[in-house]
């Protein structure tokens, strides 16, 4: 969206985005979005605006998850961050002569970033996500046949 927008209201952009995917409720985040939208309309940038409603549903697809997992889903590059480490040593590996022995570097060099990694929060809603339990804003959804079967 910011590659949209003429580098004299690039600040003013940031400024109307950037809380958006922080609201506390979807409710929130698509006010957040209609007042980026009027923004746009009035400095003439209709075309910021429709690169941000293409890509909304994947924007606020974290509502629909605990909001313990929030911090989790919000990452903008999950697959990356582990392997920083191996990426420091890539250039270390291509010295040994044999692929075997670069991939035995590499793998223990996994094993031991592995000790860093952020851990889940709220495991245990995770199964309950597997399982289909449906969630908005964070809160879990109960239907009423299962308020009455329980």
């Amino acid at each position: 969206m910011l590659d949209k927008l003429p580098k004299r209201l690039l600040v003013q952009g940031k400024a109307l985005l950037k809380p958006i995917p922080y609201a506390s409720t979807l409710k929130e985040a698509e006010d957040g979005r209609e007042r980026f939208r009027k923004w746009c309309q009035q400095h003439s940038q209709i075309a910021a605006a429709e690169v941000l409603d293409r890509g909304w549903e994947q924007l606020v697809t974290f509502y629909r998850f605990p909001k313990e997992h929030w911090t989790h889903l919000r990452t903008s590059n999950p697959i990356e961050s582990p392997f920083f480490a191996l990426r420091l040593r890539t250039d270390a590996a291509r010295r040994y002569k044999k692929v075997e022995n670069a991939t035995a570097v590499l793998w223990k060099l996994l094993l031991i970033a592995e000790k860093r990694f952020h851990k889940l929060s709220a495991a245990a809603l995770v199964n309950a996500v597997f399982l289909g339990a449906r969630y908005a804003d964070g809160v879990q959804i109960y239907n009423r046949s299962q308020e009455v079967a329980a």
